[in-house]
């Protein structure tokens, strides 16, 4: 998995919530977005600005992040991220903080691979899961999922109970379907042709 850094500035936590909203507006208007590090001893409250979180959060990537925070450095994941509903602007990020010894849950993309026969046969292929919840240790964890789909006809799936991945426990629904090949029109055509 790639690793990308964040800088950020720790933030103080206002105790009265008029206050805190306030200080919230105020980090926004600056092109700053308040984040919050998860998982470490104490829950930690800092800024980063909008542009550093650019790579990491428009990106079809996954990333350990290495979140530098007044120079120190944490290894952490995204953990969470609120957008406005209107704008799309950034409002919120959690990160949790990881370590080698404690597996964590993330969303891996899937790739597929091959041709699969059902395609060969008119069929078309669908990808019906994008990413599948993963939980391991973060250094086992693959940028993407790789699934074999070569052997898949027409009208058969992948489902997420079929899938094994070394070190990896998928955390998805088992009867979950993860990729398809569907039957098209033309497909549908050919098989009644050849039935007559």
């Amino acid at each position: 998995m790639k690793t990308i850094e964040v800088k950020g500035t720790a933030r103080t936590i206002a105790e009265r919530s008029s206050e805190q909203a306030r200080a919230l507006k105020a980090i926004r208007k600056n092109h700053g977005v308040p984040c919050v590090l998860y998982g470490g001893e104490e829950n930690l409250h800092f800024t980063v600005s909008v542009e550093e979180l650019r790579g990491l959060v428009y990106t079809p990537h996954i990333y350990v992040v290495d979140l530098n925070i007044d120079g120190k450095i944490t290894k952490a994941i995204m953990k969470d991220i609120q957008f406005h509903p209107v704008k799309d602007a950034i409002l919120h990020v959690d990160f949790y903080q990881i370590n080698e010894n404690n597996p964590i849950v993330m969303e891996v993309p899937v790739q597929m691979e091959g041709l699969a026969e059902g395609v060969k046969a008119g069929g078309k292929l669908v990808l019906q899961i994008r990413k599948l919840k993963v939980k391991a240790l973060y250094n086992v964890i693959p940028e993407r999922l790789i699934i074999n789909v070569a052997h898949l006809g027409l009208g058969k799936t992948v489902k997420v109970g079929e899938l094994k991945y070394e070190g990896l426990e998928l955390m998805n629904a088992k009867e979950a379907v993860v990729c398809a090949v569907k039957l098209t029109r033309a497909a549908r055509g050919a098989a009644a042709a050849a039935g007559n």
